[in-house]
């Protein structure tokens, strides 16, 4: 069993003042594969003055020392990559091909894709008589998920480094070993004591001690809208800045006319991928009446040759789902789809054919969905797909909007046309005949996706105040 029963506060492993021992189940055997202590309030504000305090100085450095202070920690992470894909693979059911493919170098990326934000920013530039000057925000709280853990956690921790921020990272009790992995690389690459602080623990603890606290200056969090709802709430008090990435309910807009041969495997396997637990899966698929047929037996057949599976095993498998909560959460969602009338194709509720134990999903497809079907509407978070469809080009798109989320969607068809369709999307990233950003471009949604962005220079920006100095000396 992996253990991790202390927080990194200040440059040091120290134990908690009032947590308590916590186990994480892994989803594949539900037996216990990690302790952590879940840390305190206390935990927080202790960890919280130690960044304050380290900003002092941190503020102050120069952007040479931060990009080698970045180098640095790309070179400890690399050493460390399998040591986290193994983690991530044995705490949220991530198979390892894509824990050592994806799920790990993700985090390496956005280091990097930093880094060379870093080297092109404009700190300083000057409007009229005025020089505009960008300065780092401050003490900022990291929150994060667990189903792309250290992408997202390296995603605010880049950025914020980058910038010149100190910070307090609690993520989620679902995935803490990379954290603490992370933590050692940090350490190791010769972060300030104080620059950067690990305090697990819960949302209603340490999230919620985290967001309210008249200290921390920005709230960085990705996750649930629900929750996002209640950081925002907690963090209005004090008029912190409140960075978030929030649900998705993405389509998948096949155009008219396509070749369904082409375009479907790299858009639904969006669907598949991570065991569909990704923010942008394009689960809801937009068909035109006249190929429904063939859009269905098409992705009948993936969802059928899809193999589920040991994560730590190799192969070409999905694996579980993250826990039993998340489980019944999609059991649920697929029966309400039954009962509401749609025509289940393949899948359907309980464990799949063989499987005995863990929180293991059917690959599951429904047609003769209606936009205002549960399934249709809620984010499900599972290797769920749905197939709604069309009359017209202007029907297509009022179906895809018709969400309250705004995270992404995807085109699947001739670029040219898809393109034009990209313009009229009510989201934050637009995917043509594909699903997965750009780690260098700007990354958030609309809506109830949340605000701000991700990503190179844009999430550089995010992560900064803009002074306007009138009259200084030309």
């Amino acid at each position: 069993m992996m253990s991790y029963l202390k927080q990194y506060i200040d440059g040091q492993w120290v134990e908690s003042e009032g947590g308590k021992r916590h186990l994480v189940i892994n989803p594949a055997n539900e037996e216990p594969c990690t302790e952590i202590t879940l840390g305190s309030a206390a935990d927080a504000d202790k960890a919280v003055k130690a960044a304050r305090r380290a900003f002092e100085t941190f503020s102050q450095t120069s952007v040479e020392e931060r990009a080698a202070l970045l180098e640095r920690i790309i070179a400890e992470y690399k050493k460390r990559m399998p040591d986290i894909a193994r983690a991530i693979s044995i705490e949220m059911g991530a198979p390892m091909a894509l824990a050592m493919g994806a799920q790990a170098p993700a985090g390496l990326g956005h280091f990097a894709y930093t880094l060379r934000a870093l080297k092109e920013f404009k700190f300083e530039e000057t409007i009229g008589s005025t020089k505009v000057l960008h300065e780092p925000i401050g003490v900022v709280a990291m929150i994060t998920p667990w189903n792309w853990p250290i992408n997202q956690i390296a995603a605010k921790v880049a950025p914020a480094l980058a910038a010149g921020n100190t910070m307090v990272l609690k993520p989620s009790e679902e995935t803490p070993a990379c954290a603490a992995i992370l933590a050692e690389v940090l350490d190791a690459a010769g972060v300030p004591a104080g620059v950067f602080n690990l305090v697990q623990g819960d949302g209603p603890t340490v999230g919620a001690a985290l967001s309210a606290h008249p200290d921390v200056d920005m709230v960085s969090f990705t996750g649930s809208t629900r929750a996002g709802i209640a950081i925002a709430a907690a963090a209005a008090p004090t008029v912190k800045r409140v960075h978030q990435e929030l649900g998705g309910k993405a389509p998948n807009l096949v155009l008219e006319g396509s070749d369904l041969n082409a375009v479907l495997p790299p858009t639904v396997m969006g669907v598949l991928a991570n065991t569909g637990q990704s923010c942008i899966a394009p689960t809801r698929v937009l068909v035109h009446q006249s190929q429904l047929d063939e859009a269905t037996a098409f992705i009948k057949a993936m969802m059928e040759a899809t193999p589920v599976g040991d994560p730590l095993a190799e192969g070409q498998h999905i694996g579980p789902v993250v826990n039993k909560a998340q489980w019944d959460k999609i059991q649920g969602l697929i029966q309400s789809a039954i009962d509401e009338g749609a025509t289940l194709v393949t899948g359907g509720t309980g464990l799949p054919e063989g499987v005995n134990r863990g929180f293991y999903i059917r690959p599951t497809l429904f047609r003769d969905v209606t936009p205002d079907m549960r399934i249709a509407k809620e984010e499900t978070f599972g290797p769920v797909a749905t197939i709604i469809g069309y009359g017209n080009e202007d029907e297509a798109v009022r179906i895809a909007n018709d969400t309250a989320y705004g995270l992404s969607a995807t085109i699947s068809g001739d670029p040219a046309k898809a393109a034009k369709v990209a313009r009229r999307m009510r989201a934050g990233l637009v995917t043509i005949n594909s699903w997965s950003p750009d780690p260098g471009a700007p990354f958030g949604g609309y809506k109830q996706s949340g605000n701000g962005r991700e990503n190179g220079r844009y999430g550089l920006t995010d992560f900064m105040e803009v002074k306007s100095v009138v009259g200084e000396p030309a």
